[in-house]
């Protein structure tokens, strides 16, 4: 008998079946001989070094990359050394957009510029506060929340303040702006509105009609560009949060039920610092949700592939969930570059190590439901088909599992060795686990040590007598 992997169940108090998704664990939707998929251990994280704080943005502009680093603008090499460009003043995380000859950055309410040779502020008092810049047709456009700011196309230290524009299909205030197909997008607290450059002597951007979207997001940096859509955390007014993918009028919900639960339990005041990123390499095209207790992922690609949302979870908790380290993902240098969120270390993404910094991390998942048509059996083995063998030298990781049979109560967990590095034939095994009336869900833990990629769950049953 073969039993699902990528997605688990369990229940809740409430008699609901939920999704169980992977944590640290990232599904592949291929087919491979074995199944129609895998799960493989996520990526982990080296430090190159120390930053100057709490990272707080990134890009890659003209081959080099650039982050805040604390109050700090950074320009840093490819071997983790840097060299401050200036200071930006403290705050939250920051919007770095570039145009020909300047890189743009919205800190703390300001505007700065780098061209290469100097770092200056925007001091014109109508700029007002910058919450966020994008850069279309040669103008830097900002929000202060409640008007749409464009410099001068002349002078970019400029701000005419004859030449605000506004949001106004709802009365709800502008939290970030986006730019999308070299449109200017208003991403408000309820609504979303599109602009196009039509030039003229005002406010140079007119209002898209029917390409406004009846939802908005919840804070100022949860929402992004992501498959040339806007992927946003919010609603519209009265709607409980959720996660959606927008463009011109037409909206999708990727979040479920399970990923609706897990926002359910965080305070409106908790969801307005989420951040919105995206993370693409290989096959995938992954959308970052990252929460104060972790990191939600969807995958677009797969999601396609398989027919259902593909979620998962990333955190560096070794019990439960806490915060996850890894943040700012920036490609550049032909790699992936991270912060720790925990010190402002800077890092690059390790695809040949799961330890995030250093750090063992922990990784779980749970299969579908095993149902027998109702009838009781003996679980005599089970084997989880897997790659072994690819762990640090000298480690000699274990992997357990322990399973359900009301979706809520675990049995205790049996443990194995999963195998030392090249032993690539190991076959993980379990023999004697117990039995099922109606139904069961088996669940496997291990830790980064562990660097497997699970295929499928095979188990040998024995009927029970009538």
């Amino acid at each position: 008998m073969q039993v699902p992997i990528l997605s688990g169940i369990y229940a809740d108090e409430s008699a609901n079946f939920i999704n169980a998704y992977p944590v640290n664990m990232v599904p592949v939707p291929s087919a491979t001989g074995l199944s129609s998929g895998y799960l493989r251990v996520a990526d982990g994280a080296s430090r190159l070094g120390p930053g100057e704080g709490t990272p707080r943005g990134g890009i890659c502009w003209n081959g080099r990359l650039f982050r805040v680093s604390g109050t700090k603008l950074i320009e840093i090499d490819k071997d983790g050394t840097y060299v401050v460009r200036g200071d930006v003043g403290a705050g939250g995380p920051c919007s770095l957009v570039y145009s020909f000859d300047r890189l743009a950055i919205s800190s703390g309410g300001n505007l700065y510029y780098w061209n290469g040779v100097a770092l200056q502020q925007v001091v014109d008092a109508n700029l007002g506060v910058c919450r966020a810049v994008v850069w279309v047709d040669g103008y830097f456009v900002s929000t202060d929340g409640e008007f749409l700011v464009v410099t001068e196309l002349s002078d970019p230290m400029t701000v005419d303040p004859f030449k605000y524009g506004s949001s106004e299909i709802d009365p709800d205030p502008i939290e970030a702006v986006l730019k999308l197909r070299n449109e200017v997008v208003a991403v408000n607290r309820y609504t979303i509105e599109f602009f196009k450059n039509v030039g003229g002597s005002g406010f140079p951007f007119q209002r898209i009609e029917g390409a406004q979207i009846q939802k908005g997001a919840i804070g100022p940096h949860a929402a992004c560009i992501y498959a040339d859509t806007v992927a946003f955390l919010g609603g519209g007014r009265s709607d409980a949060p959720g996660i959606y993918l927008g463009v011109n009028g037409s909206v999708q919900k990727i979040s479920t039920y399970a990923i609706d639960a897990i926002l359910a339990r965080q305070t409106e005041a908790a969801l307005v610092t989420a951040v919105l990123e995206v993370h693409e390499f290989q096959a995938h095209s992954h959308l970052w949700v990252r929460l104060l207790d972790r990191t939600l992922v969807y995958d677009i690609d797969s999601s396609r592939q398989a027919g259902v949302p593909v979620w998962f979870q990333l955190t560096t908790a070794k019990l439960g969930f806490g915060v996850y380290r890894i943040v700012d993902p920036v490609w550049c240098y032909d790699r992936w570059n991270v912060c720790d969120v925990n010190n402002g270390d800077i890092g690059v993404m390790t695809p040949d190590s799961a330890r995030t910094f250093g750090e063992i991390s922990r990784w779980e998942f749970a299969t579908a439901l095993a149902y027998n048509e109702g009838r009781g059996a003996l679980w005599n083995q089970l084997e989880l088909i897997c790659l072994a063998g690819r762990v640090e030298a000298g480690d000699d990781p274990v992997i357990s599992t322990a399973y359900t049979l009301d979706g809520e109560t675990w049995s205790q967990e049996r443990p194995i060795r999963a195998g030392v590095k090249g032993d690539r034939m190991r076959r993980l095994v379990w023999f004697q686990q117990g039995f099922m009336r109606n139904w069961r869900v088996q669940k496997f833990t291990g830790d980064s040590r562990s660097r497997i990629s699970a295929a499928r769950l095979e188990v040998q049953l024995e009927a029970l007598a009538v």
